[in-house]
């Protein structure tokens, strides 16, 4: 045989295979499908059902995605930073032409269940359809109902700007095949209603686990190891554990103050900033009561990671940076947390033995000093006390020092913060 009939053949082979391997993809990514009628009417919505979908919105933070800063609100055109490029949210009003005013409540129910759009094309999992695949045809329904009610907004849908291959369906499809499938959500029956009430919240709607889930290089959530905590993806805030007591876990804490987290944003432990914030403001504050205890019983029931060996000693310090950390301190930060790191009940929270200040990773506190940080304004704490942001005054060496002599001081026991850390903007 001829070497040109032989690498003709060669390729014939390696074609076949890429063809078998492109329809095993196609029918991996159809498995499990609901058949949808496009010609179907829009769904008659009763007043009670347009009522829970606006309450499944705030649940699922849809605006916190769909709605961009300055921008009508749930018109998209919000740019979610990944490491495979920036995808930019769709616009969900009902208009015909740039929104969703031609969809159908099946189409509403495959992009949730099924991460389809309207045409079929396969939809980026920034939209945590990995999550939503859980939301029950009824809740979706709701949901799609409440959407309908939204004025129109005509704004056409961003490209997305991602890297080759990932802007590809081919590589979108290989990348289901992997790491997708579509589910349903399973109440157990060993557990309470209220206790499935809150898996639902804060799996499903809530999506959690899209930040506090740890990825792999992907970007495919590790459903199996849970809610162990992450860098969140494009940016420069960490995730904490909700099932690590060092971290973000509630197991030990009161229920009621789970809830008065989940609602006010503070509690007398502890504050939330940065992302977490804008989750509490945008949606987990107008939550019912009764939905805010299923969470705080859900978190609260979390199976906790071991409990980790005291950690040794620390490495001994730069006794040059933490004099300089020391003097900034003292210049900046004590006029609010403190000498002795012991803040003000209710106003500015104690920097001794604060497990934010203790997290490994010290990416928040690097964020909050450069940039500031607000808990967010509720019903339960509508004038917030923040910190300013240094960044303008501290230059990355500068706030290496105060976060190194901060993690050392008054019991605290952290690692040195390096200039390198401090550089993250």
């Amino acid at each position: 045989m001829s070497a040109r009939r032989l690498a003709l053949r060669t390729l014939l082979v390696l074609a076949l295979l890429l063809a078998g391997l492109a329809a095993a993809v196609v029918l991996l990514n159809l498995r499990g499908e609901d058949p949808v009628d496009d010609a179907a009417s829009p769904l008659a919505a009763t007043p009670g059902q347009i009522e829970r979908g606006r309450q499944l919105a705030l649940a699922g933070n849809c605006a916190g995605c769909h709605t961009a800063r300055g921008g009508a609100a749930y018109a998209g055109g919000r740019g979610i930073e990944t490491p495979f490029g920036t995808i930019y949210a769709s616009n969900l009003t009902p208009e015909p032409l740039t929104g969703i005013g031609l969809w159908n409540a099946g189409h509403f129910w495959r992009a949730l269940h099924h991460g389809r759009s309207r045409d079929g094309r396969l939809l980026y999992p920034a939209f945590p359809y990995t999550s939503f695949t859980q939301i029950t045809r009824e809740d979706s329904d709701a949901l799609f109902a409440w959407l309908r009610t939204l004025p129109p907004v005509a704004q056409a849908n961003r490209a997305h700007t991602l890297r080759f291959p990932y802007d590809t369906q081919a590589a979108l499809a290989v990348w289901r095949a992997l790491f997708f499938r579509p589910g349903r959500f399973e109440p157990q029956a060993q557990q309470s209603a209220e206790w499935n009430r809150g898996a639902y919240l804060v799996g499903a709607l809530g999506h959690c686990i899209a930040c506090h889930g740890g990825r792999n290089a992907l970007g495919a959530t590790d459903t199996a190891r849970g809610f162990v905590g992450g860098m969140l993806p494009g940016e420069n805030w960490y995730a904490p554990a909700l099932d690590a007591p060092a971290e973000a876990g509630v197991a030990g804490w009161p229920t009621g103050e789970v809830v008065a987290l989940l609602k006010n944003g503070v509690t007398r432990h502890a504050s939330v900033v940065g992302p977490m914030a804008e989750v509490v403001y945008r949606s987990t504050q107008h939550l019912s009561d009764a939905d805010l205890q299923a969470m705080a019983v859900y978190l609260q029931a979390l199976p906790q990671q071991d409990t980790p060996p005291p950690p040794p000693p620390p490495a001994r310090r730069n006794d040059t940076l933490m004099l300089r950390g020391e003097k900034i301190y003292a210049q900046q930060c004590a006029w609010c947390h403190g000498d002795q790191g012991e803040g003000v009940a209710g106003a500015f929270p104690p920097l001794a033995g604060n497990r934010a200040v203790n997290l490994a990773n010290p990416a928040n506190l690097v964020q909050v000093v450069r940039r500031g940080g607000y808990p967010p304004a509720t019903a339960g704490n509508p004038r917030p006390y923040g910190m300013p942001p240094f960044g303008h005054v501290l230059g990355d060496e500068d706030i290496a020092a105060v976060l190194s002599y901060v993690r050392a001081s008054w019991g605290n026991a952290a690692a040195q913060v390096t200039p390198r850390q401090a550089m993250q903007r």
